[in-house]
């Protein structure tokens, strides 16, 4: 039997919950007004987050969503960026439920939910990470 996974988007300034799980921050920047005490957050994944330009130019222009995703996807397959992703497929596959925390206002449309699609399966990832990739690295292991 294959143990459930679960992933929660959350926004950072939300009051942290037990039910949470393992609370990992996805963006660059610490939230403002926040205190690491009061944030909670187990782990700070900011290579996971889109770079400063993609996230300056996504501000300005929130109507470009299938832009802003596409153009995060791609910067998803940076090593740094691929590393983190390795280190969240393994935060919950050792815990079980992940809360992915965000600041966006924008709690429909940011990268929090991009990366959710991406570790539930709903959306392709990017290539060279996923299931497939940790796969292919443990068969490789194995030899």
């Amino acid at each position: 039997m294959v143990p459930s996974r679960t992933i929660v988007l959350k926004r950072v300034y939300d009051e942290p919950a037990p039910s949470d799980g393992i609370r990992v921050l996805v963006d660059r920047l610490w939230p403002r007004g926040l205190t690491k005490q009061h944030a909670l957050v187990d782990a700070w994944l900011r290579d996971l987050a889109p770079s400063n330009e993609l996230r300056k130019w996504f501000h300005a222009h929130p109507e470009q969503w299938r832009e802003f995703r596409q153009r995060y996807l791609t910067e998803l397959r940076t090593p740094l960026a691929t590393g983190a992703l390795q280190k969240l497929y393994d935060m919950l596959e050792r815990n079980g439920k992940v809360s992915l925390l965000f600041a966006s206002k924008r709690t429909d449309q940011n990268n929090a939910t991009v990366l959710k699609e991406i570790v539930e399966g709903t959306k392709k990832p990017p290539k060279g990470t996923g299931e497939g990739a940790r796969a292919q690295v443990r068969k490789r292991a194995r030899r």
